[in-house]
């Protein structure tokens, strides 16, 4: 039988390559994106390639959003094996520095509807279809930036780069990785967070050196995962990172 997937954020950069990389494993892949013009485009550049995917409506901010995604694969496939959490945003300004004393407020909400809690409740929603696989897998793509153990490295390359709003929602990400994958303990299920890297996307810039392909293979590799793979985990090309 044909596994079924979500990725959020699809249309464009590591979501885009991670539902392609996904469907060449002959996954029908469920293309989330907020902007239906943009997700129609990613379909129709991956169904030219004779990738089975399916753009679908998806802005996780919205909670009607969510139920209607939730009712959609319930109704026409029953489960879902796989949950790649990509969706988020960067609204710091600038990676460089430190702007944890003048980030405002707003910042700080708007960051965490999308990059947390946002992803809380769609991942919530979807637990009874994931439940429903034979070996259900959620994989949150977070980042170093989440990292306490990098952020108090001094040797570490992003030492002195601390945007505090995006930081602060993949640190909040990362627990609850560890948390959902305690709660699933006993079941099929693992939860896994995912590092891309430093890849050119509209979040990473264009100085990065790894491209999306690169980027979304740590997460792929997560989503794939047999019955002996890990789960609470927090890994970047098969090496584990620290909390």
């Amino acid at each position: 039988m044909t596994k079924i997937a979500l990725v959020t954020g699809a249309n464009k950069g590591i979501g885009f390559e991670t539902a392609k990389q996904l469907a060449q494993h002959n996954i029908k892949v469920l293309l989330g994106a907020r902007n239906e013009t943009e997700g129609k485009k990613a379909e129709a550049v991956l169904r030219g390639l004779s990738l089975d995917v399916t753009y679908i409506r998806l802005d996780i901010s919205d909670s009607t959003d969510i139920e209607n995604v939730k009712s959609y694969i319930e109704s026409e496939y029953g489960a879902l094996d796989i949950l790649v959490n990509n969706a988020a945003v960067f609204l710091d300004g600038a990676w460089f520095g430190n702007n944890t004393e003048s980030v405002t407020l707003q910042t700080l909400r708007d960051t965490f509807d999308i990059n947390y809690f946002g992803t809380v409740e769609l991942t919530q929603a979807l637990l009874p279809a994931i439940k429903k696989s034979e070996a259900g897998r959620i994989v949150n793509i977070s980042s170093v930036s989440g990292s306490f153990g990098v952020h108090l490295n001094e040797a570490h390359w992003l030492y002195a780069l601390k945007p505090y709003a995006y930081s602060a929602s993949k640190t909040a990400l990362n627990q609850f990785t560890v948390f959902l994958a305690h709660a699933l303990r006993e079941t099929k299920i693992k939860v896994n967070a995912a590092n891309p890297g430093w890849v050119k996307t509209s979040i990473g810039s264009d100085q990065a050196p790894l491209t999306p392909e690169d980027g979304a293979k740590t997460g792929v590799a997560l989503a794939l995962l047999d019955d002996n793979g890990p789960t609470g985990t927090f890994s970047e090309s098969g090496e584990v990172l620290p909390w």
